[in-house]
């Protein structure tokens, strides 16, 4: 049976660096996040970015954050696996349970979800809707 959790998060640190950067071409950096999750999800993630800025004030990226606390009422880790793109001002973002990645009572852990998250806001509102394989 497939759970709807809702919460939000808030980042509680950014450190972002260019990796390479080329005349002409698209500005590529990675960035290392710590995420605070309050609601369904209760805990704190560590996530790595690799994003590329494009002419157009554009961003796509994608990451991996493992995420230490509880899901409902069970506790463990999990990794989520996030893609997205930054544009006008807000950034769109999906991701998954990277399969296999569940620790303690979250093992089996499988599910979707995502956020926007916009430009000033202390607190975005996520979804995530999973199941136990």
């Amino acid at each position: 049976m497939t759970t709807h959790a809702t919460g939000s998060f808030e980042v509680k640190s950014w450190d972002e660096k260019p990796y390479s950067e080329i005349d002409g071409g698209p500005k590529l950096t990675h960035a290392s996040v710590t995420n605070a999750f309050h609601g369904d999800i209760e805990g704190e993630g560590a996530l790595m970015y690799l994003m590329v800025y494009r002419d157009d004030s554009s961003t796509s990226y994608f990451g991996l954050e493992r995420v230490v606390g509880r899901v409902g009422d069970r506790s463990g880790s999990f990794v989520l696996q996030h893609s997205g793109t930054y544009e006008g001002g807000a950034a769109t973002t999906t991701w998954s349970v990277v399969p296999g990645s569940g620790t303690g009572d979250l093992r089996g852990l499988r599910g979707e979800g995502g956020y926007v998250a916009r430009g000033g806001e202390k607190q975005t509102p996520f979804t995530l809707d999973y199941d136990f394989a």
